[in-house]
């Protein structure tokens, strides 16, 4: 938990900014791998730590704003869950920590929302995105599966996310901890990595890290040979010499809090030329992007100076051709390009999606484009100081969707297919950093991870 007086005042901040009626939080359930006593690892909703810290499942909390009260709802444990799990400290233990004084059963919670329905009261509550607590919305106000997004509040959406947006120092503090410890998983896995290696033993190895150090990964591992797959989750190929390594992960502090790092290295001790020719590419995209982040410039207009970049750079090796800013207002940049710049980060790795990615990433009224590529760009507001975001260009080399592209003869005007034979085996190369936007630029948070060619061969060799 965080420092208890920080957990009172955002409850008091969004209690003026609603201003009456009840909110309600679900936190959430343990969730079954594959029957009741074996569930996954726990992970709490998000908000609910935010608002009232206590990682622990089946607990709801309540702000009755017109009354004054703070309520969190839970069964204590029986004596035949301690004989399993040990003792643990109660919920009215743990809810003093966070500055709450009423804990009620949680029976109790359906006549006092009852009793609220019946009066006419305000009942603001969050989208569900667990199963379970669909069904408690069910069960507590008789709201239909497909009426839950029209009934929650849009006020309490945009209360929260204007809140958790904001990152104070306690929580800077522990994205600093969490990048820190997914450099640490990174610098690992570009010491541990040799050809003849399956996958699966490096993505052992950045989950070792995160665990005993009594955390979490932020999110599963990616760590893949097949780096233009983007999100890769298989683990089962051999890693061979002349093959690039892509490897995304994060480390989770106990608190909740996120890392998110991308590295690329050669499975081989250097890279060959044609890899460095991209990767340096990528790594030029990166700095370009940076050098740009303050308040004030919208982050979509950063997503076009990678994809500038990245577009010249092709453009220097006979890959592509064309006006540039054609190409990429077009879209056609995104045959290597097809996802977003960054992302924002807290909490959640991809902080707050759960409220929906427009409301994150986009202003009020703003719509999602629609062009391949760009309809992937999950952030793309107007930065401000206390926003965390992920910075992550990218040069993919997709077969299957060069080879669509070309029997289709999309934007020939600005794409060499023919230039693209010695590429269709590459792969792909994405470089990420997490950065938080300060008063006047941008910081680095955590320690620089190695991202130059010759710290990345300096490791390898």
């Amino acid at each position: 938990m965080l420092n208890r007086q920080l957990y009172i005042q955002r409850r008091s901040i969004l209690k003026e900014t609603i201003k009456k009626g009840i909110i309600l939080f679900l936190g959430n359930e343990d969730s079954p791998m594959n029957y009741p006593d074996n569930p996954y690892p726990f992970r709490q909703h998000s908000s609910f730590l935010y608002y009232f810290g206590i990682n622990r499942p089946s607990l709801t909390a309540l702000i009755d704003i017109d009354n004054g009260l703070e309520i969190i709802f839970g069964d204590e444990y029986s004596m035949d869950d301690i004989v399993w799990m040990g003792n643990k400290p109660t919920i009215a233990e743990l809810a003093e920590k966070v500055g709450v004084f009423e804990v009620l059963p949680t029976v109790k919670l359906f006549t006092i929302l009852r009793e609220a329905n019946a009066a006419g009261r305000n009942i603001e509550f969050l989208p569900p995105y667990r199963p379970e607590n669909k069904i408690k919305l069910l069960r507590l106000l008789n709201i239909r599966p497909d009426q839950f997004n029209l009934k929650a509040s849009e006020a309490l959406v945009k209360a929260v996310i204007a809140q958790r947006e904001i990152k104070c120092e306690e929580e800077i503090a522990e994205i600093d901890k969490a990048v820190n410890w997914s450099v640490d998983m990174h610098v690992a896995a570009m010491q541990y990595a040799r050809p003849g290696m399956k996958e699966a033993e490096i993505a052992a190895k950045v989950t070792q890290i995160a665990l005993e150090r009594e955390g979490y990964l932020s999110f599963p591992v990616i760590a893949t040979i097949k780096g233009e797959v983007l999100h890769n989750h298989y683990h089962g190929n051999v890693m061979k010499k002349g093959q690039l390594f892509l490897l995304d992960c994060g480390a989770e502090t106990p608190n909740g809090y996120a890392g998110d790092l991308t590295s690329t290295f050669p499975v081989s001790a250097k890279f060959s030329r044609k890899q460095a020719e991209i990767y340096q590419l990528v790594l030029d995209a990166h700095y370009a992007a940076v050098k740009m982040l303050k308040p004030g410039i919208a982050f979509r207009e950063v997503h076009f100076e990678a994809a500038r970049v990245i577009f010249d750079g092709l453009k220097a090796l006979g890959i592509t051709k064309g006006n540039t800013a054609e190409a990429v207002s077009e879209g056609a940049h995104a045959m290597f390009f097809p996802t977003g710049l960054g992302h924002m980060m807290g909490l959640d790795v991809h902080d707050m999606e759960d409220l929906g990615e427009l409301n994150v990433g986009y202003n009020p009224g703003e719509t999602k484009s629609t062009q391949f590529g760009l309809k992937s760009l999950r952030l793309a507001k107007e930065l401000k100081a206390g926003h965390v975001l992920t910075v992550e260009p990218g040069i993919y080399f997709i077969p299957e969707l060069i080879k669509m592209w070309k029997t289709e003869k999309r934007f020939e005007q600005f794409i060499n297919y023919n230039a693209l034979r010695p590429y269709m085996n590459f792969g792909g190369v994405r470089i990420e950093q997490d950065y938080l936007i300060t008063r006047k630029s941008s910081r680095l948070l955590g320690r620089k991870k190695p991202m130059e060619i010759a710290e990345i061969e300096a490791i390898r060799s």
